[in-house]
């Protein structure tokens, strides 16, 4: 599952001070198995201030997932 690989990386730079969504936007960017349409229209109604993150859809059908509660990225299967 790609998922698995974004959210150790996300999870990695989650854990500094300075961590934004715009910087888990930049490290996914990096990450040639995200599928951005797919991202884009999960994040339809993605709001910084509600939401804090985005999640990512991989080209493989799987979510790396934005858990607010946790503060953590999640890999789920699609």
């Amino acid at each position: 599952m790609q998922a698995q690989a974004l959210a150790r990386a996300l999870n990695a730079i989650a854990k500094s001070p300075q961590f934004s969504y715009q910087k888990a936007r930049a490290a996914a960017r990096g990450d040639a198995n995200v599928d951005w349409p797919r991202t884009k229209s999960l994040n339809a109604d993605f709001n910084a201030d509600v939401d804090g993150c985005e999640s990512f859809v991989m080209r493989d059908g799987s979510v790396c997932e934005w858990m607010p509660g946790r503060y953590v990225y999640v890999a789920k299967a699609g």
